[in-house]
């Protein structure tokens, strides 16, 4: 194992054996501290332990459903409701019960072999005290266009008969993937909150990820943003509310939402900077954050100069862009590059610490030994300096060769897997405030954070199953504390 590059720090005021490893320069992720199964971080100051800490079950999908980006969101101050959201398999054309009805039914096995697979965001309420159980959930974004359900119902018709076609690219409707919900500017009377989501578009180079908008008042009904000559229209979603409601709202009125992709301030639209096609892009994928009233989105793209690379070898960036409305019609500001570059795998979640004024950053990591079938995926958290978006630039988010992505900064996540690496921990999200800030459920009120992640079956492990669909999502705790403090 290779240690990540030392970095020098100031020493705490109390004489230990970690201050005096801090003193000869060890990094803030790979500091060794008086306990071997700590890490310090936050330039020094915070060090987090692995073990003892609270995992479990989520919930248990049926072998024809996909849970994965599960966020917990507090809706409103103090204990709850929560809204838990979620990206979710695209409906079937018989699907028109909630999942918490169909519990106890049977379904065939399914696979993701077209674009509409994974194309659907999910929510439900559940009160506090329920935070680590899936609560009963309806699909909320999924609206595909009348061509696109056709397409599909042949192709499932052709199931049993010969193969059916390569699908065709998407030219307009919905296939939403990897939603971020934050409330609205509720100090100045806007009492929408606010859904970004995924969508997969064509350009004249291939298909590109577009950032889309939809707001609620309830997270039942949602809105979805359009662009007309006139400007912004906000249109009620024919996917809101149950599957069944939805199919009859457009049976009425034979109109399909047309979403246009989120504007920045030069009235480009927001979308992913290089084509690419598969279910496990991240480019766009992220979290928003607010702090003094300013709405920070942090999203991994692929670096314009990696674009014409094999998708494979293609490096990232961590992205920011920032808002002060996001009801406007120009929404976010220009991107600013944060760090680079990433591996291509990373997925990366920003969000303002719990209880202080740091970033806390939770992304996908490798643990730093091999067992004998390879990597053992874990999901690494670390603290930063102060709430400089520059902080993140001095984190040292992995060991050499950065493509292996190992670090030391790891949770040590025992939930799911065999521990052998035949398992991949993916798609983490984690429990916010309405503003995107850490939150942990009443129950785990010390805990610095709550974590929600996909236990999938990892790259090359085929067992002719699918490595999303059926598969559990798992929820952890961790916890972090002053250095000094031990």
């Amino acid at each position: 194992m290779r240690d990540l590059h030392p970095t020098p720090i100031a020493a705490p005021r109390r004489a230990s054996a970690a201050a005096f490893a801090l003193a000869l320069g060890a990094t803030a992720a790979s500091a060794q501290t008086a306990d071997p199964s700590c890490y310090v971080t936050g330039g020094g100051t915070l060090e987090i332990c692995r073990g003892n800490e609270a995992e479990g079950v989520f919930v248990a999908p049926r072998a024809c459903e996909a849970v994965s980006g599960v966020q917990i969101v507090r809706t409103t101050p103090g204990t709850g409701p929560l809204q838990a959201m979620y990206q979710a398999e695209a409906p079937l054309a018989s699907r028109g019960r909630s999942r918490g009805q169909r519990d106890g039914e049977a379904c065939a096995p399914r696979r993701a072999t077209a674009p509409l697979d994974g194309g659907s965001v999910r929510a439900g309420a559940m009160p506090e005290q329920l935070a680590t159980t899936m609560p009963p959930v309806r699909g909320r974004l999924w609206e595909m266009t009348a061509a696109d359900a056709k397409q599909a119902g042949r192709r499932r018709g052709r199931r049993e008969g010969a193969a059916a076609p390569d699908a065709a690219p998407m030219s307009e409707g919905i296939a939403a993937r990897h939603p971020m919900s934050v409330a609205g500017r509720d100090w100045g009377g806007d009492a929408y909150s606010y859904v970004f989501f995924l969508a997969a578009v064509p350009t004249e180079s291939g298909n590109r990820h577009a950032l889309l908008q939809a707001r609620t008042l309830d997270f039942t009904r949602f809105d979805i943003r359009e662009r007309n000559a006139d400007g912004t229209v906000w249109t009620s979603s024919g996917g809101s509310g149950s599957e069944g409601r939805g199919r009859r709202r457009r049976a009425r009125t034979d109109a399909e939402p047309n979403p246009g992709a989120v504007l920045d301030e030069s009235g480009a639209p927001v979308i992913g900077n290089c084509p690419g096609q598969g279910f496990d892009r991240t480019d766009l994928v992220g979290a928003i954050s607010v702090v003094d009233q300013v709405y920070h989105y942090f999203y991994t793209d692929v670096l314009p100069s990696d674009c014409n690379e094999p998708a494979a070898t293609r490096r990232l960036g961590l992205y920011l862009r920032t808002s002060r409305d996001l009801n406007a019609e120009k929404v976010w500001s220009t991107a600013r590059t944060i760090a680079q570059p990433l591996p291509n795998q990373s997925l990366v979640r920003v969000a303002k610490a719990k209880d202080m004024d740091r970033w806390a950053v939770a992304y996908r990591c490798n643990r730093p030994a091999n067992t004998m079938d390879g990597p053992v995926s874990d999901i690494c958290v670390q603290y930063t300096a102060d709430l400089s978006p520059g902080s993140l630039a001095s984190l040292t988010w992995f060991s050499e060769p950065q493509a292996i992505m190992r670090s030391n900064a790891y949770l040590g996540l025992r939930s799911g897997g065999d521990g052998s690496g035949r398992f991949g921990r993916s798609q983490h999200f984690w429990m916010t405030d309405r503003y995107g800030n850490l939150a942990t459920p009443t129950n785990y009120r010390n805990k610095a954070g709550f974590l929600t992640w996909l236990d999938r079956l990892a790259p090359g492990h085929d067992t002719g199953t699918s490595s999303v669909f059926g598969r559990p999502t798992y929820w952890g705790t961790w916890s972090v504390r002053p250095v000094a403090g031990r």
